[in-house]
């Protein structure tokens, strides 16, 4: 009876001890979640809290710069300059300020000739005082920067215009559509007859990924890259599974597992 009490328990210490050793191998993710700006920041520090943005978790270099899917706005798009120096010719009794704002929040009010709509609401995953960093940030690239403190929303203020700043990832839905349309995953992936096939095509995503290899391609989208689309390796935004929730997240791998 001792015997096989031991060995019962040499069993359950050697599988602990295995799945501790499993779960420590594990690479540790690091968050790039769009930290919210505090204080009252210079042109120059929302430049450069722009300009982190816009190249990290603003998820913005996913299309634009690629000259295909949306204009380019840091190069010269088409003869126009960078975005700095056309955005107030953009659209007719607009300045450059109020041009770049309308772009981020109500995009699909004008969208530039020859590409489709396909930029995403950005309030829906940034707070107000990063939306003026990125607005700073593309009014520094060959024009005069005029975002100031005025300009910035208070808490209170954000808190009752709802957005990023209150109610999270999509307006805290955890409908797995919306926060496909929310966070732009269509600009570049499709599913069924909505979005565009830049990345990988979902609509059977479930047939060639587990739930375990879909979690980790949004919560590190360069581990592992689909075979033929190894020259977009670094064009989906890092840190989009981390601005959302522990239950959004897992319902968006189910939904996308269920595509079969």
């Amino acid at each position: 009876m001792l015997g096989t009490n031991l060995k019962v328990a040499g069993v359950v210490v050697g599988t602990l001890a295995l799945y501790t050793l499993v779960a420590n191998s594990i690479p540790q993710l690091q968050s790039e979640v769009p930290k919210v700006l505090t204080g009252n920041l210079s042109p120059e520090e929302l430049v450069a809290a722009g300009q982190d943005l816009y190249n990290g978790a603003g998820g913005c270099t996913a299309c634009h710069g690629l000259g295909v899917r949306a204009p380019n706005l840091l190069t010269d798009e088409k003869g126009t300059g960078q975005i700095g120096a056309r955005c107030a010719t953009r659209e007719s009794g607009k300045n450059c300020k109020e041009y770049l704002h309308e772009a981020l929040v109500e995009p699909r009010e004008f969208v530039a000739p020859g590409y489709e709509p396909i930029m995403p609401d950005m309030s829906k995953t940034l707070a107000p005082n990063q939306i003026w960093a990125l607005i700073a940030f593309l009014e520094s690239q060959g024009g005069t920067v005029d975002v100031t403190s005025d300009d910035i929303p208070t808490d209170h203020e954000a808190a009752e215009g709802g957005g990023a700043a209150s109610s999270g990832f999509a307006n805290g839905s955890a409908d797995p559509m919306t926060m496909l349309r929310d966070g732009g995953c269509f600009g570049c992936h499709k599913i069924g007859d909505e979005g565009a096939e830049v990345g990988p095509n979902l609509s059977k995503v479930g047939a060639r990924s587990n739930a375990a290899a879909i979690r980790q391609s949004i919560l590190d989208p360069d581990a592992k890259v689909a075979a033929g689309f190894e020259a977009m390796k670094g064009i989906m935004p890092k840190g989009l599974g981390d601005q959302m929730t522990a239950s959004q997240l897992e319902a968006l791998v189910s939904f996308l597992a269920s595509h079969k």
